[in-house]
């Protein structure tokens, strides 16, 4: 069977529609491909025709004009259906496909509407109720890689011998160490201030705190062992997301010079990945951002290759502009901390688009589709309702062969009858991840 070349015949090279076939023909699909401007030079390989030209024996795509543009402007989207599936950027009768698949991903994929001026939340994010696919019902499903798998069905019928890549399906757990200890890894002035608040508490954490900070006792926000040792039985695959911030009010881990904490972060990082937790400020804050980088590196002798910003605050393009000009070669932040899906309709790692500055960057980023707090904090699911919204996701990744990634923090798995649940849950998602 043929995986040689594809060419594109395009009117124009754009960076948009390179950037785009990239993402659906080679990344998704497995195929080689050209953009080619002159029809003289097609030869007898396989042609997209994304122009409105005629090209006899081609697949044709009348294209919508979204990736000849250069800047942001407002879409009026009409969203209409296809094999099943919801589609926009309605296209001519004449064409192969009835929407211009390369446009409509890469409206997903760079999050252009995220670009646009919106109503943010009380933490300045982009809210998932105020994006297209929750508020057309598709946030739960990797849409772009469920469009190529049905685009690649009908180029089949004109190209019958093309070969497309078998995608396999993985799983990756992460782990965010927002508050690695309770009462540990404070200053002196915290200790005290905390304990002279425990003292007027009528919960009776005072003689806990001082059983753990003068007795040595085990701190009980330290369940790092129950983690490792889950880890390891399941066989999972895990990276590791460390704060090394100042203390704010939306920032609660230890100072980074704490030796009990770098103790931790050692720990760690001696058997699994670890990258940075950018703090919340950091988020839209490029010098915050790399001071946080030199401390983790710092503490672990090596550059930080992985970040994912606190309270998963993503501000387009200029987060994703501070990661990557921190050196940091991914990011695990692509997903909506208020609801579970798919925040790009898409499965898989990518790499980032400046729509602002048309420029295709080599920052990766790795989506994640589920975080323990979105199911708790803001759904408010029973474990069993829980349960089935990670089930649906895992189902729907394993769909496309793509990488299932989701966000837990050692808060939600304490020993304790309320976090009971929450390892239930942990339990039960890493044995039916599995690949």
């Amino acid at each position: 069977m043929d995986t040689g070349l594809v060419k594109i015949y395009s009117t124009e090279n754009a960076p948009r529609l390179r950037y785009i076939a990239g993402i659906i023909l080679e990344n998704i699909l497995g195929l080689s491909w050209e953009v080619i401007t002159d029809k003289r030079k097609l030869g007898k390989h396989p042609v997209i025709n994304y122009s409105s030209e005629k090209i006899p024996g081609s697949f044709k795509i009348n294209p919508d004009n979204l990736l000849f543009e250069t800047g942001i402007s407002r879409k009026e989207i009409v969203i209409d259906e296809w094999k099943g599936l919801p589609v926009f950027f309605r296209t001519t009768p004449d064409s192969d496909l009835p929407f211009d698949i390369f446009a409509a991903s890469f409206f997903l994929v760079t999050r252009y509407e995220e670009y646009l001026e919106y109503q943010p939340d009380e933490y300045g994010r982009f809210p998932a109720s105020s994006s297209l696919a929750f508020k057309n019902g598709f946030l739960g499903i990797p849409v772009v890689d469920l469009w190529a798998k049905e685009m690649s069905k009908v180029f089949l019928k004109k190209f019958n011998t093309l070969a497309f890549k078998r995608n396999e399906y993985k799983a990756l757990l992460t782990i965010d160490t927002d508050q690695p200890f309770a009462y540990l890894g404070k200053s002196l002035f915290g200790s005290i201030g905390g304990l002279l608040m425990d003292l007027k508490s009528k919960e009776g954490h005072a003689g806990e705190r001082y059983r753990i900070v003068a007795k040595g006792e085990k701190d009980p926000f330290e369940v790092f062992d129950y983690i490792f040792d889950e880890i390891q039985k399941e066989n999972t695959n895990v990276k590791f997301f460390i704060p090394v911030g100042d203390h704010s009010k939306y920032d609660k881990n230890p100072s980074w010079k704490n030796t009990e904490y770098r103790n931790l972060i050692h720990r760690i990082a001696g058997i699994h990945e670890a990258g940075l937790h950018p703090s919340y400020y950091a988020a839209s804050d490029s010098q915050l951002l790399n001071t946080e980088a030199a401390r983790l590196k710092t503490i672990l002798g090596k550059e930080a290759g992985l970040s994912r910003f606190h309270y998963c605050r993503l501000f387009f393009p200029q987060s994703y502009r501070h990661v990557h000009k921190a050196g940091i070669g991914e990011d695990y932040s692509m997903g909506y901390p208020d609801e579970p899906g798919f925040r790009a309709g898409i499965a898989r790692p990518y790499h980032f688009y400046d729509v602002s500055e048309d420029q295709q960057t080599t920052l990766k980023i790795v989506p994640f589709q589920v975080m323990d707090e979105t199911l708790y904090d803001y759904k408010k699911l029973d474990l069993s309702a829980a349960m089935e919204v990670i089930s649906k996701l895992i189902v729907e990744t394993r769909k496309v062969g793509g990488l299932f990634v989701s966000i837990w923090h050692n808060t939600s798995l304490l020993d304790n009858e309320d976090c009971q649940p929450g390892r239930e849950l942990f339990e039960f998602m890493l044995k039916n991840q599995k690949p």
